[in-house]
């Protein structure tokens, strides 16, 4: 217990100096650059390099105090573990992977921290030791080591520059096809980190973790770090790769809400939102906003920790259940955490004037404005009426309604330390989008549209809004027991069978050929003409020698005197 205040407090602090710091660092302009040298190789100097401005402040202030506020809810939702202090560890080893990965403009020192982000969340996915959890933390680990693989390709590359020190090449050396494919390298990397198609099945796969560690690895640090590469690498993203992120993030974006539309596990109908997310800010680095992008990140990561906070209080109190439809009237119940919960929501929707609407509505406006095709334009208003539409019918399913679980039940909002960790997030959830826009944009953004299409935003809002709550009122029973309803239920909700793909398939090929040579080589001709032949040979000329000389004493002494006779007749 007093380990968590300890670090909990340690961490607050810390991010109150760094939120602080990247204000000065903002107002005077300035940027500090750290360099220890450790050892050369070809003439490449292998450095410790910590890159200190603005935005790497502002967004470990974030990581900081996300961290402390879940450290502190540990203290209650975690209570009955034994082994609490190494969970707490494990966190505080997260965290000071995330800082290392944020403060270093190296590609050597981002290894660091970025092989340590996936190890750590691979035992944090493991943590409950089943066969569930060690699948989903194998998929996690196998599909994050590809991005690792094409980090160390890019490390690779770079040898040609004689420094891993990229801020000092993106501007220079934009033109040159060694820094094209270094950027794409760098692409794959944050492909898969922030778990965009096709590496978009470990993360509903990877809320076999603990909830706490939900709200703080999968919605605000490891899988935002990929978002944050690029956004570091903005300036050297070619044509072709940014068009080619774009369609990617839009179909992550559409995929994901679709599949959250009919999802009934709560945990993963957050996970789809925050994967839905990702490919908003993806999208949004593709089409040259990386400061609004790194704006919705900073939003997206209070109201989304504080989801899975509210999400692991009502599954605390319902006895680990996570279906949907088991809830209901939870309202009446869990006041405060059904406020807290809802006023995220909403500002996940866009809902004005919440954090999340000033950087949800001034992406899609600057969208607007922009230059993009029809079906670009046409996915990202489905995917924000989407986002609003499995807010809404989780809303109806969970709060409304009728109380769907056991009679016998103790539900409340829990003691005072669940109040006061999930209260320290709802304060920013509710002002912090419009501080930081006051504080980021040193100019008034004015977007100029047709009344249509300024308004577009709010029109797929509201009728989200209204499509979820029609559409959470259907029978669910009906709808699963159609045949074709359940089939393209499950269609959608596994993600358009990425799950099959991306898992099942490599390692199907793989097990095959593997029983083929077992059984062809193994077994077959090899055995038979090799080990197993010597084995057979020695056996039967044993069991000969065997027979012969001890079950035939005749026999035995017939050999022995005709050899005593050959040699005394030849001595």
């Amino acid at each position: 217990m007093n380990i968590c205040l300890i670090y909990s407090l340690i961490l607050f602090l810390m991010s109150l100096l760094s939120f602080f710091g990247g204000l000065s660092f903002m107002f005077y302009n300035m940027v500090w650059f750290f360099e220890v040298s450790f050892i050369s190789v070809s003439s490449s100097l292998i450095s410790m390099t910590i890159l200190l401005d603005w935005m790497s402040l502002i967004f470990m202030s974030f990581v900081l105090f996300i961290s402390s506020m879940v450290i502190f809810y540990s203290l209650n939702y975690m209570s009955n573990e034994k082994s609490l202090d190494r969970f707490i560890m494990l966190v505080v080893l997260f965290v000071v992977s995330m800082m290392f990965l944020i403060l270093s403009p190296n590609l050597i020192s981002i290894l660091l921290g970025w092989d340590g982000l996936g190890l750590i969340s691979y035992c944090l996915v493991i943590y409950y030791q089943n066969i569930k959890s060690y699948n989903a933390g194998m998929v996690t680990a196998l599909m994050n080591r590809v991005g690792d693989v094409a980090l160390l390709m890019a490390i690779a590359w770079m040898l040609n520059y004689g420094s891993w020190n990229y801020v000092f090449y993106m501007y220079e050396l934009k033109s040159d096809y060694i820094m094209g494919l270094i950027s794409g390298f760098v692409v794959l990397a944050a492909m898969t980190k922030s778990a965009q198609i096709p590496f978009s099945s470990w993360l509903p796969a990877a809320m076999a973790a603990p909830t706490p560690v939900s709200s703080l690895v999968h919605s605000s640090t490891l899988v935002t770090a990929g978002v944050y590469l690029l956004i570091r690498f903005e300036n050297v993203l070619g044509s072709f790769i940014s068009v080619f992120l774009l369609y990617v993030g839009c179909m992550t974006m559409f995929m994901a809400g679709l599949g959250a539309s009919v999802e009934i596990d709560l945990k993963k109908i957050i996970a789809l939102s925050t994967l839905s997310q990702l490919g908003l800010m993806m999208s949004m680095v593709a089409m040259g906003g990386a400061l609004l992008a790194f704006y919705h990140l900073l939003t997206h990561a209070l109201f989304k920790a504080l989801l899975f906070m509210c999400a692991g209080n009502i599954i605390h109190n319902l006895n680990d259940c996570q279906d949907i439809r088991c809830m209901g009237g939870l309202a009446s119940f869990m006041p405060l955490t059904s406020v807290y919960f809802n006023i995220s929501n909403l500002s996940l929707c866009g809902l004005p004037f919440l954090s999340g609407f000033y950087s949800k509505d001034l992406i899609v406006e600057v969208m607007s404005l922009g230059y993009v095709n029809m079906f670009i334009y046409m996915i990202f208003y489905l995917s924000l009426g989407l986002t609003v539409f499995y807010s809404f019918r989780l809303t109806y399913f969970s709060f409304l309604g009728v109380y769907n679980a056991s009679a016998v039940s103790s539900i409340s909002d829990g003691n005072m330390i669940m109040k006061l960790s999930m209260g320290g997030l709802i304060v920013l959830v509710v002002f912090m989008g419009s501080l930081l826009s006051w504080l980021m944009f040193g100019h008034m953004y004015i977007v100029v549209l047709p009344i249509l299409m300024k308004l577009m935003s709010l029109i797929f809002v509201f009728s989200g809004m209204w499509l979820g709550l029609e559409f959470s009122k259907l029978d669910v029973g009906f709808i699963l027991v159609s045949s074709k309803w359940f089939k393209s239920n499950w269609f959608i909700s596994g993600m358009w069978n990425l799950s099959i793909i991306s898992v099942l398939s490599p390692s199907s090929y793989s097990l095959n050929l593997g029983s083929f040579l077992y059984k062809s080589l193994d077994q077959g001709w090899t055995e038979y003409m090799g080990a197993q032949k010597i084995y057979l040979e020695l056996k039967e000329s044993s069991l000969f020698f065997r027979i012969l000389m001890f079950n035939n004493i005749k026999v035995m002494l017939f050999f022995v005197l005709f050899w005593l006779i050959v040699i005394m007749i030849f001595v």
